[in-house]
């Protein structure tokens, strides 16, 4: 049981120390969204930290992985038109947002921002009506 939140509960401070540390030492907010972003069309001096911050990322996930985690292990793949379709939707949100749940959610919130509130209020209940969405097409379960 310890474990339900236990590890949820380090990963987040991992994912606050990160953007704190971010912030501190290089004045960026840690919004994945952005991060991507800025190496479409890179900037001097930018694509060193961006580059190490996906690495860290898709790293992190490997070592999850590594070490029995079962958050990855899905019942049944979702179709891949779903996923296209999604990830389209998030590309498109967070530009339509100017940030992501990583920039306003973690960030923003912490900085008190009221544009970064009012954006993580908006994408949670968008979450959670999609959700009730996809149980209601039966093209998702257990979550």
């Amino acid at each position: 049981m310890l474990e339900t939140y236990l590890w949820p509960f380090l990963g987040g401070c991992m994912i606050g120390a990160a953007a704190g540390l971010l912030l501190l030492f290089n004045g960026r907010i840690f919004g994945i969204a952005g991060v991507v972003g800025g190496l479409v069309s890179p900037v001097k001096g930018d694509v060193a930290w961006r580059t190490a911050a996906i690495a860290g990322l898709v790293l992190t996930g490997f070592a999850a992985g590594l070490f029995q985690f079962d958050v990855f292990t899905a019942k049944a793949p979702p179709p891949v038109t779903l996923l296209v379709v999604s990830g389209l939707l998030v590309g498109y949100g967070s530009r339509l947002g100017n940030g992501c749940t990583s920039g306003h959610g973690v960030c923003g919130v912490a900085r008190l921002s009221p544009r970064s509130i009012t954006a993580t209020i908006a994408f949670t209940i968008a979450g959670v009506i999609a959700v009730l969405i996809l149980h209601g097409l039966g093209l998702m379960e257990g979550a």
